[in-house]
């Protein structure tokens, strides 16, 4: 099992690597030089050309690339903006809790739906939930987040006046004042986490019911309720995997309900970047994005070992 940890971390480890460089390659290949948008359209050759030396810009990439990486890793120093001359570092770090937040709320919601109604749905397939599921599944695939936010907004706030339409409190400031401003948007984004996850766990469930060793479990008198739980564990290992996807693909969803809600996130320090362009905030963001994907599924790797031992002894 030790083996399979480290190889597992050794390759996301390798991804991180990669994905760093093709990202340092692409905010790099813009056709205008930083300095050139730093100093101004008036700046000429000799201050472009002093600037980037400066700076390092005159480098090979892959120089620059080891550089960045060498910083990153001994003093997780993400770079410095050369718009602001601020750390890339801290810019992330103020969005990023806020957008954390969002994206667990919606997580924890979309999970805390989405496993039971799939349980009950392969529990009674056919029948008056499963088809209950079926229809909020293929409504919760086809509504686009951004839409039911504003549909939200308009509903729930702007008619009925149950939640703010937008803003942020701070859990320092106020917990009840801290929900009522992510309630909203947390909904609007695991509406399709629930869709995606439920259907999967609906068909693992059904798999697992119809194996054989469950069939011999009944017919052995085991009590309905652990067979039940000993079908639902064996059950949550493609859940897993495809709650982890789901958890990475929601940060990128969460960037859009973050402008429909005003919410201060990542998305605010992502789209002033892209305006200024300033592509080491550009790049410090989408590492961030990268590394929490690559996390997550890491950790469900790990959690499918847990959960299944004959995956721990094919490891052995």
């Amino acid at each position: 099992m030790l083996r399979m940890i480290l190889s597992r971390a050794l390759f996301s480890v390798a991804t991180v690597v990669g994905v760093g460089l093709v990202l340092f390659l692409l905010t790099r290949s813009m056709g205008d030089s930083p300095a050139s948008i730093v100093l101004g359209a008036d700046a000429t050759l000799e201050e472009i050309a002093a600037f980037e030396v400066r700076h390092g810009l005159d480098r090979p990439i892959l120089v620059q690339y080891g550089d960045w990486l060498a910083r990153l890793v001994l003093n997780t120093d993400l770079g410095t903006s050369f718009v602001t001359g601020r750390q890339a570092g801290d810019e992330v770090s103020r969005g990023l809790l806020v957008t954390m937040e969002l994206v667990v709320l919606a997580f924890v919601f979309a999970l805390a739906v989405a496993i039971p109604f799939g349980v009950l749905a392969a529990l009674h397939r056919g029948r008056w939930i499963d088809q209950i599921s079926r229809i909020i599944a293929v409504m919760g695939l086809s509504i686009p987040g951004f839409w039911l936010g504003l549909l939200l907004i308009r509903f729930m706030s702007l008619e009925l006046g149950w939640l703010p339409p937008g803003g942020f409190v701070a859990l320092s400031e106020s917990i009840t004042g801290n929900l009522r401003t992510m309630i909203l948007p947390a909904f609007a984004l695991g509406v399709y986490q629930i869709a995606v996850i439920s259907r999967m766990m609906r068909s693992s469930m059904l798999d697992v019911l119809s194996a054989d060793h469950v069939r011999t479990a009944r017919a052995m008198g085991l009590p309905g309720y652990k067979v039940l739980l000993y079908a639902l564990r064996n059950a949550l290992g493609p859940v897993v995997s495809v709650a982890a996807l789901s958890f990475g693909y929601t940060f990128g969803w969460a960037l859009i309900i973050e402008q429909i809600f005003s919410i201060p996130g990542l998305s605010r320090s992502l789209l002033t970047a892209i305006s200024q362009r300033d592509f080491v905030l550009v790049q410090a963001v989408v590492f961030v994005f990268t590394l929490t994907f690559i996390l997550c599924n890491l950790a469900a790797d790990l959690l499918n070992v847990a959960l299944n031992p004959r995956l721990r002894g094919a490891s052995a």
